[in-house]
């Protein structure tokens, strides 16, 4: 193990692609700071100080949900009290709302699978969204919403994402990945989409120019190779479509979940959190954004990450409520004033992008980040 872990630090150095066994041994061998010194060196090269972050605006649809998994503490069965379904009138205010926020350029749509709502009600949804704000990003649905959706027509895949499209979709957040296992999945989601079901949404998505994120849930009743597995093969994935655009680790909330109680399972620590982030930018090379999610790490720990290879902090959100239910104690919304103090106490350049990493407020100082990053790489 000590030849292994040697040849693994000597890569994780030169910025070499790692294989599995090169990750578990940097996973073993426990070094953070060296791992924070590579991950951020190579955050560097792909962006020099950059930090980004963008205005955004979460919604929430409806927490009526048929998969009841035992990860989620945000689903309820249709007829309890606590369920809630947004409807045209609903939207049609926090899209108001939303008008008034300056240079919101993405709306994020993320939901249950509700038992009675059709495809027709999400499709009217997002050409309500584009209607209203033509100019922002609908980034909306997870492939296990996008695999509903084709299950509850019969139409393929790749025929719902084309609709979806035409109707104003820009890309897909790519939730639901939690861990690509099946024997995970089998225990924490196991009605919701397969490994492969999620695989194949993601590369049809990426096929017909439907960028997306890459995520995974982690610290839950996984082991670390299955953890770093999924990391490989969302890697395999990249090498493949080139259609991911950023990566966003996402450390298991176990409160009021059945899963937690059943494992007893405990939040993990900054520490791991940490370790995740950093193993997260060295094994995926090709993915050129790591985001640290600040509503699920809290504010503080987001900010270490930008240490430790992440270069995206999201956005101001405005609501959320799916992480909320299992116990994440993180404001609802932040600002972009918070924001930009968080990247600049940090020693980075705050970048307000859109949704494809595009600078749009001081693009002139990004470009000299930009410009700085490419001389480093030379």
């Amino acid at each position: 193990m000590e030849n292994q872990i040697a040849v693994a630090r000597a890569k994780a150095q030169q910025g070499e692609r790692l294989t599995l066994q090169d990750a578990l041994a940097l996973y073993e061998d426990n070094d953070l700071l060296f791992l924070a010194e590579c991950a951020r060196k190579l955050k560097e090269r792909k962006s020099g100080k950059n930090v980004f972050y963008n205005v955004n605006r979460h919604i929430n649809l409806t927490n009526i949900c048929t998969s009841n998994c035992p990860l989620c503490a945000f689903q309820c069965q249709q007829g309890d009290k606590r369920g809630f379904v947004l409807e045209t009138e609903d939207i049609a205010k926090i899209l108001e709302d939303a008008k008034t926020v300056k240079n919101l350029g993405e709306i994020h749509i993320v939901s249950a699978l509700h038992p009675d709502k059709d495809f027709n009600y999400y499709l009217n949804i997002v050409k309500q969204v584009k209607a209203a704000m033509p100019e922002a990003d609908i980034k909306a649905f997870t492939p296990v919403e996008i695999v509903h959706f084709s299950q509850m027509t019969g139409k393929s895949v790749e025929e719902v994402l084309t609709i979806l499209k035409a109707a104003g979709l820009s890309s897909l957040p790519g939730g639901g990945a939690e861990i690509l296992s099946d024997r995970v999945r089998e225990i924490i989601c196991p009605k919701k989409a397969t490994t492969a079901q999620w695989i194949h949404t993601i590369k049809t998505a990426h096929k017909l120019g439907i960028r997306t994120n890459a995520t995974m849930m982690y610290g839950h009743i996984e082991t670390i190779e299955e953890r770093l597995q999924h990391l490989i093969t969302l890697r395999d994935i990249q090498d493949e479509t080139h259609g991911f655009q950023a990566f966003v680790s996402f450390p298991f909330h176990p409160d009021n979940t059945k899963l937690g109680e059943e494992y007893h399972l405990k939040r993990v620590g900054s520490w791991e959190d940490m370790k995740m982030m950093a193993l997260s930018r060295l094994i995926l090379d090709n993915i050129d954004h790591i985001k640290a999610f600040w509503i699920m790490l809290t504010m503080p720990v987001a900010q270490l990450a930008l240490g430790f290879g992440a270069d995206d902090l999201d956005g101001t959100i405005g609501e959320e409520k799916i992480i909320h239910a299992a116990g994440a104690k993180t404001k609802t919304g932040i600002t972009v004033s918070t924001l930009q103090k968080l990247i600049t106490e940090a020693g980075y350049v705050p970048v307000e992008r859109d949704t494809f990493y595009h600078p749009v407020a001081d693009p002139i100082a990004a470009v000299k980040m930009d410009n700085k990053a490419e001389e480093a790489d030379r």
